[in-house]
């Protein structure tokens, strides 16, 4: 089941479309969305840095040093305005994360053909790092990237495997790559946290969270607080920092009320609804063969 009916419904009301992103994403419990400045955990900050939105290149311009990203907010998209980040503009259509110098894995259905890789750019510090809110945000033209290959990918609906890795135009040299789980699988109720792009806004990291079924090889289950735009986020070991897997699947996202004419936010029981899919990080071969040293990264490109 692929992410068609918050598109089709949002279609007239949305300047952005989030046709890659597979099923929706739900809040469980209380909303643990963080932007950056609101962060207090040091660990989770510093994750923070090695994870990426997926932009469409027309929706960024460089001049010079400075790239600037325009989007729609939250609002103009049709949310209520009583939807926390609101007034945020919306730009990332996926999430990522550096995995190596130049390596970065997201989610299969948001990087399909080698279309999908020439027509959008990886941008790190796509962030709030206060409590402004603008039509449009800069950031060093140095923190965008191109795809310049796709590695290796996977969405098979009869599995539900979900990933692609790919390689960047060129080498990221101020961010850390991810440490990820290589052998064995998380084990359950452990304590994780995401991070991406929620709907598209500035980096939210989501903690209070917890693996809610374990059983499938391909992926866990877990009570994320995530939406569309989060497809592609790292999913983290909220204690140790290790990468356990990627966001693709989940719950509706909103729901329209009828009261105020727009959507609100789709909330369960940290127990309750179907539970968001993360897609297990060991799943990628080709980027254990790498961490291994079976396959050199040099020989991939």
């Amino acid at each position: 089941m692929y992410k068609l009916g918050m598109i089709i419904a949002l279609a007239a009301l949305s300047t952005l479309s989030f046709a890659r992103d597979t099923n929706n994403k739900v809040i469980y419990g209380a909303d643990d969305r963080l932007d950056l400045y609101e962060v207090t955990n040091t660990l989770h900050l510093e994750l923070a840095k090695s994870t990426a939105g997926m932009i469409d290149s027309s929706k960024i311009t460089i001049e010079g040093d400075l790239a600037t990203i325009t989007g729609p907010s939250l609002k103009e998209r049709g949310m209520c305005e009583s939807e926390r980040f609101s007034e945020q503009m919306t730009a990332a259509n996926c999430s990522g994360f550096l995995v190596g110098e130049d390596l970065l894995v997201t989610a299969g259905h948001c990087m399909t053909s080698a279309d999908d890789c020439a027509s959008n750019k990886w941008v790190f510090g796509y962030a709030n790092n206060d409590a402004n809110t603008e039509a449009a945000m800069t950031v060093d033209a140095s923190n965008v990237y191109g795809c310049s290959k796709i590695i290796s990918q996977s969405l098979d609906r009869s599995s539900q495997d979900d990933f692609a890795l790919i390689r960047l135009d060129r080498k990221v040299t101020d961010r850390t790559p991810l440490t990820v789980r290589t052998t064995g699988k998380i084990e359950d109720k452990t304590p994780i946290v995401v991070i991406g792009h929620p709907t598209g806004l500035p980096t939210k990291v989501a903690a209070g969270a917890n693996v809610r079924s374990n059983d499938s090889s391909v992926f866990f289950i877990a009570n994320l607080d995530t939406y569309g735009g989060n497809s592609g986020s790292a999913v983290f070991n909220a204690e140790t920092g290790v990468v356990e897997g990627i966001l693709v699947r989940g719950e509706n996202d909103y729901n329209y009320d009828y009261g105020q004419g727009c959507r609100v936010s789709n909330h369960c029981t940290d127990e309750g609804c179907r539970g968001e899919d993360v897609t297990r990080i060991t799943n990628i071969q080709a980027l254990m063969d790498i961490l291994g040293g079976n396959v050199p990264a040099e020989e991939t490109k």
